[in-house]
């Protein structure tokens, strides 16, 4: 049974140019992403800042061949999701293929949904709440006249209504309403707590509930084509954007109702889908005993974050509990660091440590152990 979390949700692109201003549909594109892998027809009927890519360069080492087993130390593996699994048993799956001790995820796709999954290995599980707040960009399709109760194709459909002949034009004019800070309510079928259960759990048990608005941010919503019922987009927004939602919210706004029929996630703040491999890649690298190559280590995973290098001797100092004072942090790279900033403190290519600015100067919120000291 499928379980139902929140989807996370930059660039003008204006596709198709027609020569007939009253064709009313258009075909679907050529896209680059999208569909996915398998795009989802589950159960029965309906009851279905940086540049694009990570340099290859960034990937460091993640892990070593001891014998006949492969030893993992920390990093950030991107994994492109397919079709089917959760989020967790992918992850599960992953753990499972290299034998780390932990490992999470940085950010949820629901089992239809596919693309991009920000493993983290070990020590890397500490970055989490840096990455799961970064922006998302997704590229979906949702089908017009047909609402569900989940919001998108694997759910129980709950009304229908006639498309009639809408234009590319009045689809695009709508969806540009939802563009900048706006309120959503989540859906019923979502992780969100209420009363201390899952929202999709007192759902599926037949209660209604009476979630409370968010704020979220859309970025940009691109039309990519309109083939009807069916539309395709592409989306930028800020971490927690339901996507179902903003499907369902458009097609109530043109009158007819709407559920998402299919979602890949093609970026994940800085990381990107051209970065990501699926599993099948992952376990071909395996083979040859090795993740060499495909890891992210800890220091390269925060992007955009202020660091200042410091010598090994602080560095192990730092790492026996050890606070500093910030004379001994201080760089010219940091002059600008103030408070509720962050900064990586590194040694080599070793993270070190994260801290948090505040009006009495900082906070250590984070510490890593060198990879050579981990049991």
């Amino acid at each position: 049974m499928f379980s139902y979390e929140e989807f996370e949700i930059s660039n003008e692109q204006h596709l198709m140019n027609t020569t007939n201003r009253k064709q009313q549909t258009r075909p679907p594109p050529r896209l680059p992403y999208l569909p996915a892998v398998g795009l989802a027809s589950v159960g029965q009927g309906l009851s279905e800042s940086d540049p694009p890519a990570i340099a290859r360069q960034e990937r460091a080492g993640g892990g070593q061949a001891t014998g006949n087993r492969l030893r993992i130390t920390d990093g950030i593996l991107i994994v492109d999701k397919e079709s089917g699994p959760s989020s967790f048993r992918t992850m599960e799956r992953i753990k499972d293929l290299i034998k780390v001790k932990k490992a999470g995820h940085a950010g949820t796709l629901d089992p239809f949904a596919t693309g991009v999954l920000v493993v983290l290995l070990n020590q890397g599980t500490k970055l989490s709440p840096f990455l799961m707040s970064q922006d998302k960009v997704y590229q979906a399709s949702l089908k017009l006249g047909i609402e569900t109760d989940t919001q998108d194709i694997t759910g129980r459909i709950i009304e229908k209504k006639d498309v009639g002949s809408l234009t590319y034009e009045t689809i695009k004019h709508t969806a540009d309403q939802f563009i900048g800070a706006i309120k959503q309510v989540p859906p019923s079928y979502s992780a969100v707590h209420h009363s201390g259960k899952r929202a999709y759990e007192l759902a599926r048990s037949g209660i209604a509930i009476d979630l409370q608005p968010r704020d979220v941010r859309v970025d940009y919503i691109n039309i990519l084509s309109v083939n009807l019922p069916t539309v395709w987009f592409e989306i930028g927004c800020s971490s927690g954007t339901y996507i179902r939602t903003l499907a369902v919210d458009l097609g109530r706004s043109l009158g007819i109702g709407a559920h998402l029929a299919s979602l890949r996630r093609i970026k994940s703040g800085p990381f990107h889908i051209d970065d990501a491999l699926t599993l099948m890649q992952i376990t071909q690298h395996l083979s040859n005993n090795t993740i060499d190559g495909i890891t992210i280590p800890l220091r390269n995973a925060l992007k955009g974050m202020m660091e200042v290098e410091i010598p090994d001797k602080l560095a192990r100092k730092i790492r026996n509990g050890y606070q500093p004072n910030w004379g001994e942090l201080s760089r010219e790279n940091t002059s600008s660091f103030k408070s509720d900033d962050y900064l990586k403190v590194i040694t080599g290519q070793d993270l070190v440590a994260i801290l948090k600015g505040d009006r009495d100067g900082y906070n250590i919120i984070k510490v890593f152990t060198k990879a050579s000291e981990l049991k």
